[in-house]
């Protein structure tokens, strides 16, 4: 636990007692703060009551007198599509709202840094997609080189749940637009944007609030070295705002499909070779191609991210060349699941949106194509163009006659549910298709989330398989 610095004596009001509600909590408290807490869901407040937390309505008239500072949770919205009504109470009496990403960023060093010999560092990932994969090996890259270090925030633990930090660690971070909307404390040594695509915009107002959310990870946290996919406008946008200059090689431009030139710090992946470039000079080249855990372009841009951010903070190119190929992938991201006859089935739940299930399709070729559920805002336009790869699509969701209707004349069967999709795609599969789950929508009309619609597909094709 990373107690938190800065409120001992203190009260201090915690608003959601999920995850990471509840793990702030707790630091709080390690830190010597008087905690009051609230959450709407009634289990939720006696989990924390049981652990001897004193639990208030917040909203109430005078809740909030006297704190120090109230802690929302990343779930709830605080300023769109409407305020929290705790959130709106704490301007009114002039309570500083911030949350558990900002009180780690305060936390995080101590004293005992003074000792070390090697002052440990901080790797913040963010963007729309990919950024679970990019943290996730740049920590299996570090892990690699036998570099101490924990991966936390929107993936693996909560980041007030890490150890404190010893000598020479590097700390993995992935934020989401949620966690770094409104963090107070913003303090990476080094940030990674790795791209944006429309998702969460009601929550943002649009694509600009959104961006605006994304971007204060770099306009207020200030890093040492910035990692920014430059493949959208925004990101364009960005590099140019974070550099002095085209040399400034505090800026690492990360491209996926394209040659990036220029004379400053540059990486990028082509027809599956990733390659770095620093001040007009190639310093190395990597085959991605025979990577297992890396398939698709989308892979390749997360490979160029991680690569850039392990690179700076020391490490050889060989060294993560090696590390990559030991790379086994993430859960629900490109996941092979199984094979049988020269079939494959793979597993890419977490394509929640348009843009994550686009890439997801032009990663592979002969695809009979699981598709459907929660449709997101925006349509299934951005979609259509991507569909080259695909010999049928095989749909699921409360709503998918509706879906379907979307795909135009692209060969597809409304199946509803997974076990009639998995079955009737891998009853017309032939040796060399790929049945790809990548549903271009969220779960939550079916599962109660991505995870368990991906964990339905396996569990599918397993008993397909070993029948």
């Amino acid at each position: 636990m990373i107690p938190v610095q800065g409120y001992s004596g203190a009260t201090v009001a915690v608003l959601g007692l999920g995850r990471s509600g509840l793990s702030a909590a707790r630091a709080l408290r390690e830190g010597g703060a008087e905690v009051i807490a609230w959450d709407d869901n009634e289990a939720a407040r006696d989990n924390a009551q049981a652990e001897g937390f004193a639990i208030a309505d917040l909203s109430k008239q005078g809740a909030l007198d006297g704190a120090a500072v109230l802690i929302v949770s990343p779930g709830i919205p605080h300023l769109y599509p409407q305020p929290n009504k705790v959130v709106r109470a704490a301007w009114e009496a002039g309570v500083p709202v911030d949350n558990d990403i900002s009180l780690f960023f305060r936390s995080f060093a101590t004293s005992e840094w003074d000792n070390f010999e090697r002052i440990p560092k901080i790797i913040a990932v963010t963007g729309s997609n990919g950024k679970s994969t990019t943290s996730a090996l740049i920590h299996h890259i570090l892990e690699h080189a036998q570099r101490p270090t924990q991966l936390a925030g929107n993936i693996g633990r909560g980041v007030l749940d890490m150890d404190p930090a010893i000598d020479g660690e590097v700390v993995v971070l992935e934020l989401s637009s949620y966690q770094t909307d409104l963090a107070r404390a913003l303090t990476p040594d080094v940030a990674v944007f790795t791209n944006l695509s429309p998702d969460h915009l009601d929550r943002h107002h649009g694509m600009g609030g959104y961006f605006a959310a994304k971007r204060r990870l770099f306009s207020e946290g200030g890093p040492d070295r910035c990692i920014i996919g430059v493949d959208e406008d925004e990101g364009q946008y960005l590099a140019n705002q974070m550099a002095g200059g085209a040399t400034d090689d505090r800026v690492i431009r990360v491209s996926s499909g394209r040659k990036l030139t220029g004379d400053g710090w540059n990486v990028f992946a082509k027809k599956g070779f990733l390659a770095e470039w620093r001040k007009g000079k190639q310093m190395a080249s990597i085959d991605l191609r025979a990577v297992p855990g890396l398939p698709g372009a989308h892979n390749h841009q997360n490979a160029c991210a991680a690569y850039a951010a392990c690179r700076s903070v020391g490490l050889a190119p060989r060294v993560i060349e090696a590390a990559f190929h030991s790379f086994a992938g993430l859960p629900h991201r490109s996941q092979l699941v199984g094979e049988k006859d020269g079939v494959k089935f793979v597993n890419d739940s977490k394509a929640t949106n348009v843009d994550s299930a686009a890439k997801a399709l032009q990663a592979f070729t002969n695809i009979r194509w699981i598709c459907g559920g929660l449709e997101k805002e925006g349509g299934l336009g951005g979609l259509l163009p991507h569909l080259g790869g695909v010999t049928k699509a095989y749909v699921i969701g409360r709503e998918a006659a509706n879906f379907a209707m979307q795909l135009g004349d692209l060969p597809h069967e409304v199946c509803t549910d997974m076990a009639t999709a998995v079955a009737r795609a891998a009853a017309d599969a032939v040796k060399g298709d790929t049945v790809l789950l990548a549903p271009a929508a969220a779960s939550f009309d079916q599962y109660d989330n991505f995870e368990r619609r991906g964990e339905d597909f396996i569990a599918q094709v397993e008993t397909l398989t070993k029948a």
